[in-house]
C-alpha cells in the first residue's frame, strides 16, 4: 500500500498527470475553436452601406478611347490591358489594380459568359487529385492540392457572402472502402491544416439514409463525410468586376480585341477594340497586354504570331439542375468511380441540385455561338446519378430543370498539343511581343493565378516602381464583404417586407449591397410581401434585380441578367423563357431599346435558352413569327402602346409591331404545339383521367388467383385473411392499339410514334416481362414510362462506349 501512495505522488506522476490535463485541456479548446471562421463584418450590417454607383459603360469607353489620343501624356496610357472578362482576367484586374496600376479591362461579350459560369460551383482542392499523389507518387499532384487547399481558404474568407462549406458524402458499398476513403479525407484534412474547414468523418448505413434518405440502401455499409467549398460562380466573377472598378480599373464588357498594335520593334503597345454593341472600333494605348481569354488563348495568341500552335485543349463538362427534392439542402453526394473514369457531383445549389460533370474533347465554339450539351451527355449524368438513388426514385429527362456544357481550357505540355499532356495545371508566359498569357487553371485558385501573372507583369512591363508594394488580394475583401454577415437577410425582411426565402436569396449573392437591390423594389399590392415582385412565382429572383443589374453592374442584354447577374437560367430554363418578355420589358426602360432590338433580344434570349436543355420544339414555336401587315397596320401600333410592351408576365399573344408595321408575336408553348415537352410532371391536368376511362373500356374482370402477376412472394397476411375482389386488368397486348388511339385524342402529349423495341424496354424496366395483363396503376405507369422514352431517339437511347479518363487530365470534376 505504501508502495502505491508513493507511486501516486511521486513528483513523475504529478508531472504526467499535469500534462495531461494541459494537453486535454488545449484539445478541448482547440476542437471548440475548430470550424469555419466567418470574418467578422466591418460595417453595420442592419443599415445600408455607403453610397456607391460605379461609372457608367459609355464613361468606360471613354476612358478607353482617351488612351490613344495623340499628344496626351503617358497618365492616360494604361498600364495593363486585360483580354478576357471571366475568372481570370477579373481576378488579374483586381490583384494590379490593388497594387495602384493603370487597369484596363475588355471582355469580347459578357463578363462571366463562358467557362467561368459553368463551373461545378465548387471551391475545392481535390480529393481525386491527392489519391493521385499518393498512389503514383507525384509530386506535382502534391502542389496542386496544397496550393488549393490553401487558396479554398482565402477564397471563403474575401467573399463570405457568396461561398460556403459544404459537407460532401462518399456513399461506400464495400467494406475495404471503409479505410480506404477513410484514411483519404483525414489525409485531406491534414494537408489542410490550421486552414482545414472541418475534420471528415465517419458514418454508420443508418445515419447515412437518415440524412440522405434518397440514397441507394442496397450493398450501403456506411459513408464518409467531408467538407469542401461552394460558391455561386458568375456573382463571384461580377463582385470581382465591381471591385476592380471600386479599385479604379476601366472595364467594357462587349469589346473584343480585333488587332494588336505594335512598335518598329515588335512590341506590343496598343489594340484596336470593337464594341460588339454598336460595331465601332478605337484604339487602346497601353504598356502590356494580358490574354486571359481561357478557352480562346489561342486566338489571341495567333493574332499576335500568326505561326503559333495552340496550346489549348479545350473538353466540354455537362451539369444538369435537378428538383430540390432530389439531395438535402446541407448535403452534397460524390460517386467517386463512374463508369467512364470520373468524379460526378450531386450538389444543392441555389433551391435546386446540380449534378455533373462529362469531359468530351470538343472544339472552341465561334463567336456568338453557345456550347449546347448533347443530349447523350445529359441522359449519361442521369444514368450515373440513377445508379446511387434509392431503387423507388427515379430521375426523368422531365426533371432536368437545366443544362449546360462548358469548356475547360485544359493546356498541352507537349508542343503538339497532344491529348497525352493534358493537364489540370496553370501557365504563365511572356512572348517575344510582350504579350503575357494566363491559362489553364480552375476557379478554386484564381487569386495564385492572378498574383503570378501581376508579378510576371511588372518584371516584363518594368511597373515594380509603380505598383505599390506587393500582392494585397489575400486579404482584400470583395465589394458587397464588409456590411454583410449570415443574419442580415432579417434586417432586409423586416424594413422592405419581403418573403424570407427572397431575402436570403439577395443576402447571399449581393452580400451588403442586397439594400441598395431592395431600394428599386416595387411594391406588390398585397399585404405581404410587400416589395418583391418576382420574375418566377417559383423562384425567389425579383425584378429589382434587373433594374440593378442594368444600372450597377453593366448588364446590357436580357440573357446578361437572367444567366450571369441572376442564376434563373441555370436553375429553371423554363421559368427563365417566361420570364424573358419581362426582363426585355424593364431593360427597354432602363436603356431605351427600339422596337427592332426588343425583338432581337427576345430572339437572342431564346436562342441561348435553347443551349440550357430546353427541348428543341419549345424554342422553335418560342421563336419570333411575323404576322402579315397591311391595313391594320395603325390599329396594330395602337394596341400596343394602348396594353403595353408586355401586357402579360406570360408569352400568351404578346404581340410586338414589327419594323414593317405588321405584328410580332411571341407566343407561350402548349401541349399541342409541339412534341415532346420536358414536363417534370408525366400527365397533365385531365390525362390520368381520359386513361381510366380508356383503360375501365377495354379491361376485363378477373380474380387474383387467376391473374399472372400473383405469386407467394407478394401474398401478406391480409391477404390470406380477406377474400380476393374481382378487378379489372388489361391484356398486355391490348395496349399498344389502345395507345395509338389514345394520341389522336391528346395530340401532343408524347404518344405518338411509340415502337416495339420502346414497349419491350418499357415492361423490362418495370418488371413485367412475361405478365399477360395489369391492374390501372401498372397501366398508368407504363404510359408516363413510354411518354418518357418517346423523348429519346433510337440514335440517343443506344448505349456508347466512353472513354475512361484518367483523372489527372479530367479536372477532378470542375
Amino acid at each position: 500500500m505504501a508502495t502505491v501512495r508513493r507511486f501516486l505522488f511521486s513528483r513523475r506522476t504529478l508531472a504526467l498527470a499535469t500534462a495531461s490535463t494541459f494537453g486535454l485541456a488545449g484539445s478541448g479548446y482547440f476542437y471548440l475553436n475548430s470550424g469555419p471562421a466567418y470574418p467578422a463584418s466591418t460595417r453595420e450590417t442592419r443599415r445600408p452601406p455607403p453610397p456607391w454607383t460605379p461609372p457608367s459603360r459609355q464613361a468606360m469607353l471613354d476612358a478607353l478611347q482617351r488612351s490613344a489620343q495623340e499628344g496626351e501624356d503617358d497618365d492616360v496610357m494604361f498600364d495593363l490591358l486585360i483580354v478576357g472578362g471571366g475568372a481570370t482576367g477579373a481576378g488579374v484586374a483586381v490583384d494590379a489594380a490593388s497594387r495602384g496600376l493603370k487597369v484596363a479591362l475588355v471582355e469580347r461579350s459578357d463578363f462571366s459568359s463562358g467557362t467561368s459560369s459553368k463551373s461545378t460551383k465548387l471551391v475545392h482542392g481535390g480529393v481525386r487529385y491527392l489519391q493521385k499523389a499518393v498512389m503514383e507518387l507525384d509530386y506535382e499532384q502534391y502542389k496542386l492540392v496544397r496550393e488549393a487547399l490553401h487558396e479554398r481558404k482565402i477564397f471563403l474568407q474575401t467573399a463570405p457572402y457568396l461561398s460556403h462549406m459544404l459537407p460532401i458524402m462518399l456513399p461506400l458499398y464495400k467494406y475495404w472502402q471503409v479505410p480506404y476513403y477513410y484514411a483519404g479525407c483525414k489525409m485531406y484534412d491534414l494537408l489542410a491544416g490550421k486552414e482545414n474547414m472541418e475534420t471528415s468523418y465517419l458514418m454508420s448505413k443508418g445515419k447515412a439514409l437518415e440524412m440522405f434518405p434518397m440514397l441507394k440502401s442496397d450493398g450501403l455499409v456506411g459513408a464518409v463525410v467531408y467538407y469542401d467549398g461552394q460558391h455561386n460562380d458568375s456573382r463571384m466573377n461580377i463582385a470581382l468586376i465591381m471591385t476592380a472598378v471600386k479599385l479604379g480599373a476601366t472595364v467594357a464588357n462587349y469589346c473584343g480585341v480585333t488587332e494588336l498594335h505594335k512598335d518598329t520593334q515588335g512590341r506590343l503597345i496598343g489594340a484596336q477594340v470593337k464594341d460588339e454593341l454598336t460595331g465601332r472600333k478605337f484604339n487602346v494605348r497601353t504598356k502590356g497586354v494580358i490574354n486571359a481569354t481561357g478557352p480562346y488563348t489561342d486566338s489571341l495568341l495567333m493574332l499576335d504570331n500568326p505561326s503559333h500552335k495552340p496550346i489549348v485543349r479545350p473538353s466540354s463538362g455537362v451539369h444538369i439542375t435537378l428538383p430540390a427534392y432530389y439531395a438535402p439542402a446541407r448535403m452534397g453526394l460524390l460517386d467517386p468511380a463512374t463508369s467512364d473514369g470520373r468524379v460526378i457531383f450531386f450538389l444543392p445549389w441555389e433551391g435546386g441540385v446540380v449534378a455533373g460533370t462529362t469531359d468530351t474533347p470538343t472544339k472552341v465554339n465561334a463567336q456568338g455561338e453557345e456550347v449546347t450539351p448533347t443530349e447523350e451527355d445529359v441522359r449519361w449524368v442521369i444514368d450515373e446519378v440513377r445508379g446511387y438513388l434509392s431503387k423507388d426514385i427515379k430521375v426523368r429527362r422531365g426533371d432536368v430543370l437545366s443544362a449546360w456544357s462548358g469548356l475547360r481550357p485544359l493546356i498541352s505540355a507537349g508542343s503538339e498539343g497532344g491529348t497525352e499532356g493534358l493537364v489540370r495545371n496553370h501557365l504563365v508566359r511572356a512572348e517575344p511581343s510582350g504579350l503575357i498569357t494566363i491559362a489553364g487553371g480552375k476557379w478554386t485558385t484564381y487569386r495564385a493565378m492572378a498574383e503570378e501573372t501581376v508579378d510576371k507583369a511588372a518584371e516584363v512591363y518594368g511597373l515594380q516602381d509603380k505598383a505599390q508594394g506587393g500582392c494585397r488580394t489575400a486579404e482584400l475583401r470583395l465589394v458587397g464583404s464588409d456590411g454583410w454577415s449570415r443574419n442580415m437577410f432579417i434586417g432586409l425582411v423586416q424594413r422592405f417586407g419581403l418573403d424570407t426565402d427572397v431575402a436570403k436569396q439577395l443576402s447571399e449573392n449581393y452580400g451588403d449591397r442586397a439594400w441598395t437591390v431592395c431600394a428599386l423594389a416595387e411594391p406588390t399590392g398585397d399585404q405581404w410581401p410587400v416589395n418583391d415582385v418576382r420574375l418566377s412565382p417559383t423562384h425567389p429572383y425579383v425584378e429589382a434585380e434587373v433594374f440593378y443589374a442594368t444600372r450597377h453592374e453593366y448588364a446590357c442584354t436580357a440573357i446578361d441578367v437572367l444567366a450571369r447577374r441572376t442564376r434563373l437560367a441555370f436553375v429553371d430554363a423554363q421559368a427563365a423563357l417566361t420570364a424573358l418578355p419581362r426582363v426585355i420589358e424593364i431593360m427597354s426602360e432602363e436603356l431605351r431599346w427600339s422596337r427592332a432590338r426588343q425583338r432581337q433580344e427576345y430572339a437572342r434570349g431564346v436562342q441561348f435558352l435553347g443551349s440550357m436543355g430546353l427541348a428543341p420544339s419549345v424554342t422553335t414555336v418560342a421563336n419570333v413569327s411575323n404576322a402579315t401587315g397591311g391595313v391594320n397596320n395603325l390599329w396594330s401600333w395602337l394596341t400596343w402602346f394602348e396594353g403595353g410592351f408586355w401586357h402579360l408576365t406570360g408569352l400568351i399573344g404578346v404581340s410586338v409591331p414589327s419594323a414593317a408595321g405588321s405584328m410580332t408575336t411571341f407566343t407561350r408553348p402548349t401541349a399541342s404545339s409541339f412534341k415532346p415537352w420536358y414536363s417534370r410532371a408525366k400527365f397533365e391536368a385531365g390525362e390520368v383521367d381520359a386513361l381510366r376511362e380508356l383503360f375501365n373500356r377495354h379491361a376485363t374482370i378477373v380474380t387474383p388467383a387467376s391473374s399472372s402477376s400473383s405469386s407467394s412472394s407478394d401474398t401478406s397476411l391480409t391477404d390470406t385473411l380477406v377474400p380476393p375482389q374481382p378487378q379489372l386488368r388489361l391484356n398486355r397486348t391490348g395496349i399498344q392499339p389502345m395507345l395509338k388511339t389514345f394520341a389522336y385524342d391528346w395530340p401532343g402529349a408524347g404518344y405518338e410514334g411509340f415502337r416495339d423495341s420502346d414497349y419491350r424496354y418499357v415492361f423490362g424496366q418495370e418488371g413485367l416481362d412475361g405478365w399477360t395483363d395489369v391492374d390501372f396503376d401498372e397501366f398508368v405507369e407504363i404510359c408516363g414510362n413510354l411518354k418518357d422514352v418517346s423523348m429519346m431517339s433510337a440514335a440517343k437511347v443506344a448505349k456508347k462506349e466512353r472513354k475512361r479518363i484518367p483523372v489527372e487530365k479530367s479536372g477532378g470534376g470542375v
